[in-house]
């Protein structure tokens, strides 16, 4: 494996980010829900991200994100496939195109057409400021993520307990991988599928490419490619824990441990640096909140 790329300094992504959201959408449509929302969470593929298979009458369906060819795939059970191209061009465009294609395919899918988790959204058939495509900057980020996958399901091999698998969520724009205590958490206020997702105990790790200009998230208290790790619900104790490597910090604005992506990338080992990252803020956290860690992990594997 290669080292891992650097991602252009400000990019602006938040014309990708809505029209991931259109297809998370889609499977937020079609497909039976599972719990924490991992119905429709998007998943890594060695060309980009995909759907879950979606079911559509008799057919099913997906769509994936390739990031080599650089495309939208939609392919259906039935041997038809069709083809989106990831281009500069507005999200008004694009979900016009991608509606219309379904439609085409005889898979209509009808959704609520405004982005969520970002401010001042902006309907995707009224959006016409966003318009900007960077296919390098687009493959290194999956690239990045192909990375995050390997390092993340390696660092909880141990774990025994239920865990979630490694995904992108589209709304937040994040790869994140999650592990249960078995506890129920205390209820949570929020949007139902934030309830949902943090309805039981959880330690989760992730990876977030973070705001700025050119995102949909703007300018905020983070504003570059980050790794993150937090607790839900955080333990007394959780924010002054001890944490690798040095270069890791905890953020209240986030409520979270926070390492820059640049630290990782400087590293001399940078899998071996986020697996510290990882272990020690999910030891920190486990431990505090007095997690079952004896039914929970298995020992070590002799490598």
């Amino acid at each position: 494996m290669s080292a891992w790329p650097e991602l252009p300094r400000d990019w602006a992504y938040a014309t990708l980010h809505m029209w991931m959201q259109m297809a998370g959408k889609i499977a937020l449509a079609q497909a039976p829900p599972l719990n924490h929302c991992w119905s429709v969470s998007l998943r890594i593929t060695p060309r980009g991200l995909i759907t879950r298979t979606l079911p559509h009458g008799d057919r099913t369906f997906t769509l994936e994100f390739d990031f080599l060819s650089h495309q939208l795939a939609i392919d259906v059970s039935d041997g038809t496939r069709r083809a989106l191209a990831l281009a500069p061009r507005s999200v008004a465009d694009f979900y016009a195109e991608l509606m219309s294609t379904l439609t085409a395919m005889r898979l209509p899918v009808h959704i609520w057409s405004m982005p969520v988790e970002v401010p001042n959204p902006i309907r995707f058939e009224a959006d016409t400021v966003h318009a900007s495509y960077d296919p390098d900057a687009a493959h290194r980020f999956w690239q990045i993520l192909v990375r995050c996958e390997r390092v993340f399901l390696d660092a909880r091999c141990q774990f025994i307990g239920k865990a979630s698998p490694v995904h992108f969520f589209w709304g937040s724009f994040d790869l994140a991988v999650s592990r249960f205590s078995g506890r129920p958490a205390p209820p949570r206020d929020g949007p139902a599928f934030m309830r949902e997702s943090y309805s039981h105990e959880v330690i989760s790790h992730g990876f977030w490419p973070g705001g700025g200009e050119g995102t949909a998230f703007g300018r905020g208290p983070i504003n570059e490619p980050v790794f993150y790790g937090y607790c839900v619900p955080p333990p007394p104790g959780f924010e002054t824990m001890p944490v690798q490597p040095p270069a890791a910090s905890y953020n209240r604005d986030f409520g979270e441990f926070v390492l820059p992506y640049s630290a990782v990338l400087a590293a001399e080992d940078s899998d071996a640096t986020l697996r510290a990252f990882i272990e020690s803020t999910y030891a920190g956290a486990a431990t505090l909140g007095h997690w079952d860690r004896a039914a929970l992990e298995r020992a070590p594997i002799a490598r």
